[in-house]
């Protein structure tokens, strides 16, 4: 009886949340600049009264309820911040703000979390305990807004946490659910091979870079496929190669970029080893010098087996058994692990794709979107598995 309560205080709200997802996304801001998406936050948890409603950092917000009886304390976490993509949707509520796009969900994120709060600011008396309510700035750009507001002491005292991503590839109605691993570690890495420029149809009186710098991306791979076990889960991959001026003229000089991602820490200490090993040999070979970066990213992603089943019996009590997917883990990479280190947690994916709707688009494309009915799922989740875990 009580889950069709919670349930219709869910669809109670769907129009604001809706409402809320728009403006945010008419209104989108990259990370560390989420200035007027922070304000639009404080100011909305403010209305809904019952709320301690704070800053922990210059653009993150928490909220604080602390029921009418002792209990546990729960963290819901929401990240904020949009990507550096000019949007190609014809939508009434597209992106007003060139070359920024909410390409990721983000906006919904905010806004199931927010009708969230809203239904449970008004049921203060049924709450066993506090909730916590994490409007995160910047999850797409490193150090991450997460590991900054738990260095701003925002878990401090907190049992246990949750979150949900939104997923364009999931389709809406399923709720996807992973034990253990679930996204990869992420880290970068940047690769300067210095050689000597000189002219096209003479080569012989230059170092070529680019020929240099092609041998070292073919060679990186064996690290995967030759110098690591075949049952670990590890991925190098390079996206930037950049190189020359004119095609009749021997580059002096290549940058390469690209992301290491795994799921074993120890691969931060053997990766950046193997790498300094194949470009060295390679640079050396052909008299060119090169120079190596490699910064660690974000922790894996790794759910509590508990918090996860309590995920998982809300999902199938509150949609039934045909809403549950169980996921195999994925070499995405969420900032979320910076709460996961101060306390056990849970974070799941909310189908948002429509193919009906042709909402199919995957995230991080100009033409991203979610189907809205969405967020509904998304606030009905977290309403009903705030009382599992704080029952």
């Amino acid at each position: 009886m009580f889950t069709q309560t919670l349930k219709k205080a869910a669809e109670s709200v769907k129009k604001d949340v809706i409402e809320w997802r728009r403006h945010l996304h008419q209104n989108p801001e990259l990370s560390y600049h989420e200035e007027k998406t922070s304000q639009f936050v404080y100011e909305t948890l403010l209305s809904f009264g019952n709320l301690e409603v704070t800053r922990p950092t210059k653009y993150s917000v928490m909220a604080r309820l602390i029921g009418d009886r002792p209990g546990k304390t729960l963290g819901i976490r929401a990240d904020m911040d949009a990507l550096p993509i000019e949007e190609e949707n014809s939508l009434e509520f597209s992106s007003q703000v060139p070359g920024v796009m909410h390409a990721c969900g983000h906006d919904g994120h905010t806004a199931m979390l927010l009708g969230t709060a809203k239904v449970l600011s008004g049921m203060k008396e049924k709450i066993n305990g506090e909730i916590r309510f994490f409007f995160q700035h910047a999850e797409e750009h490193f150090p991450g807004g997460a590991q900054e507001m738990v260095e701003a002491g925002v878990m401090e005292g907190v049992d246990m946490v949750i979150a949900a991503h939104l997923m364009s590839n999931l389709e809406i109605g399923k709720v996807g659910i992973a034990y253990g691993p679930m996204m990869a570690a992420t880290d970068g890495f940047w690769i300067t091979i210095n050689g000597k420029g000189g002219h096209g149809g003479m080569p012989h009186q230059a170092i070529d870079s680019i020929a240099i710098g092609a041998q070292v991306v073919t060679n990186l791979q064996h690290i995967v496929s030759r110098n690591t076990d075949p049952l670990d889960n590890l991925v190098l991959s390079i996206g930037k190669f950049v190189g020359g001026e004119a095609g009749n003229v021997v580059a002096n000089s290549v940058e390469i970029n690209g992301t290491v991602r795994s799921f074993d820490v120890k691969f931060r200490k053997i990766v950046p080893e193997l790498m300094e090993r194949v470009v060295k040999g390679i640079t050396d070979a052909h008299g060119a010098s090169y120079e190596l970066k490699y910064q660690c990213g974000y922790l894996p992603v790794i759910n509590d087996e508990k918090m996860t089943q309590t995920i998982e019996e809300t999902v199938r009590d509150v949609y039934g058994d045909e809403a549950v997917e169980i996921q195999r883990p994925n070499m995405g990479a969420e900032d979320f692990s910076a709460f996961q280190q101060k306390a056990p947690s849970a974070f799941f994916w909310i189908g948002a794709g429509n193919e009906e709707k042709e909402i199919t688009y995957p995230h991080h494309h100009p033409r991203f979107d979610i189907d809205e009915d969405s967020l509904e799922y998304g606030v009905n989740i977290f309403v009903n598995s705030v009382f599992k875990f704080l029952s």
